[in-house]
């Protein structure tokens, strides 16, 4: 292990070509190879991030290689191997992050039981009753113990089973309040522990143990710390990765949404032109229409007009005849006024001749 750790030091100070002769041909770096880490490609290799800590994960078994790691940035981020590597980024880190969030909830539990614990012990008084309790629990015990033993010494089985189901319960609470008397009596060395552990937090980043209202200096080490930094480090990255992946994921399904709105932006405008259209059309129709009940209410009214004109005329006509006939009427009887007054007097002459 030793050794493949200095030959990865040798590499990445000098290059992974340190042993090739001047003129030997040199392969070209693929970052896809296998050889490579690719979490240190992708952002950083969590291996170095807690070295000689509580976290240390020991040596990179791959090789950190910067111009590598060049080229994997060149490529293309649709390119479906980067991807894949994004992904074990996210993976990897994701699961140092769960350890240390179930770390800080294991912390926070000790305190709130220490805590706890403290206050027990910090009441005498109720240690003393427990005790109470306990002495008169192992008086009843024994009373029903004899008891069961005389009953089956008489032959009631039922009875003696009964006592002594009943004797088994008082036991169990005997035993309850026993321990609980146990934690009461903590001896002075652990009150005083207790007593600090009491003051005591759990920092939310990286699950390490802070005395509350510590020194400034102590805060700004543990700060600039390198589990801290490293804890903060992970978090940062995998956010910002995973917000690669998600724009990268999104990103046809969003041109494929612009793409389908550009398609129907034509179609929609023909709808409206249509639409357009057939308003227009409607519009003509409608004026054509108003035209043609223009003209049939002028044609009846014409026409209307025109009976009343013929009725009218009629009328006249018939008056006229009406006026015709009167007006012969007359002339006959005049003319027959005339002719009989003329025969009259014609008769009226020949008589006075004939005498």
């Amino acid at each position: 292990m030793a050794v493949l750790a200095a030959a990865q030091l040798l590499d990445e100070l000098m290059g992974r070509h340190r042993n090739v002769a001047p003129n030997e041909e040199v392969k070209r770096t693929n970052w896809e190879d296998s050889e490579f880490c690719s979490y240190f490609m992708v952002k950083f290799c969590p291996h170095d991030l807690f070295v000689n800590t509580r976290a240390d994960l020991g040596p990179c078994a791959k090789t950190h290689d910067e111009e590598a790691r060049k080229l994997f940035q060149e490529a293309k981020k649709t390119h479906y191997k980067k991807l894949q590597y994004f992904d074990d980024f996210i993976r990897f880190c994701s699961s140092m992050i769960n350890e240390v969030d179930r770390k800080i909830v294991k912390g926070k539990q000790r305190l709130a039981l220490s805590g706890r614990n403290a206050i027990n012990n910090a009441n005498p008084v109720q240690n003393e009753k427990d005790k109470e309790k306990i002495d008169i629990l192992n008086e009843r015990i024994n009373e029903l113990e004899k008891e069961a033993e005389q009953a089956g010494t008489d032959g009631n089985v039922e009875q003696a089973q009964g006592l002594m189901k009943l004797c088994d319960q008082l036991k169990e609470e005997r035993d309850v309040l026993k321990k609980h008397s146990e934690i009461g009596h903590l001896n002075m060395t652990a009150q005083l522990a207790v007593e600090q552990e009491k003051q005591m937090e759990v920092c939310e980043v990286c699950g390490a143990f802070l005395i509350v209202g510590d020194a400034q200096q102590r805060i700004d080490d543990h700060l600039m710390g390198k589990q801290h930094m490293g804890y903060m480090r992970l978090k940062s990255a995998v956010e910002e990765i995973m917000a690669i992946v998600k724009e990268v994921k999104e990103g046809p399904r969003r041109n494929k949404d612009r793409d389908r709105e550009k398609r129907r932006e034509p179609t929609r405008e023909k709808e409206k032109e249509r639409e357009r259209s057939r308003s227009g059309h409607r519009d003509k129709h409608r004026e054509k229409d108003k035209e043609r009940e223009k003209k049939d209410k002028d044609y009846e009214k014409r026409k209307t007009e025109e009976k009343e004109r013929r009725e009218r005329d009629r009328d006249h006509e018939k008056e006229r005849d009406r006026e015709r006939g009167r007006e012969k009427e007359r002339r006959y009887r005049s003319d027959r006024e005339e002719r009989h007054r003329h025969h009259h007097h014609h008769h009226h002459g020949s008589h006075r001749h004939r005498r």
